[in-house]
């Protein structure tokens, strides 16, 4: 009777070991929803502006600087340069293609700071 009880202790204790020596299971990252980041954060935005924008424009005048001034873009309601609607649209293909004065940052900026960057201009 003892001799059973040995063997089943015997055969539990394996069991327990070869449990415990595989490998854990993988952790899963949560994937992001499609709509996380989608709308632009200006607050965001404006420490993007002043890094990589405020060199060629005023966020504070719409005076020209190498690019125009950009204060009160939206209450002006078209770009300076083609007479095109401002529009979150408009300013987020602005940015990212820019035209013959102005380099398209696409390749400078991540989507989300260009998303960014607009939603502060339209602050202004």
């Amino acid at each position: 009777m003892k001799r059973n009880y040995l063997i089943l202790g015997i055969a539990s204790l394996a069991v327990a070991g070869a449990l415990l020596a595989q490998d854990p299971p993988a952790k899963t990252t949560p994937k992001k929803s499609a709509s996380h980041g989608a709308a632009g954060s200006a607050v965001r935005g404006k420490q993007v502006f002043e890094k990589k924008c405020a060199m060629c424009h005023f966020a504070d005048s719409d005076a020209k600087k190498i690019g125009p001034g950009l204060k009160g873009i939206s209450k002006r309601g078209t770009f300076t340069v083609n007479g095109n609607k401002v529009t979150t649209e408009s300013l987020t293909t602005w940015i990212e293609n820019g035209d013959s004065q102005m380099p398209g940052m696409k390749d400078t900026l991540e989507p989300q700071q260009i998303k960014d960057v607009a939603a502060y201009v339209k602050t202004l």
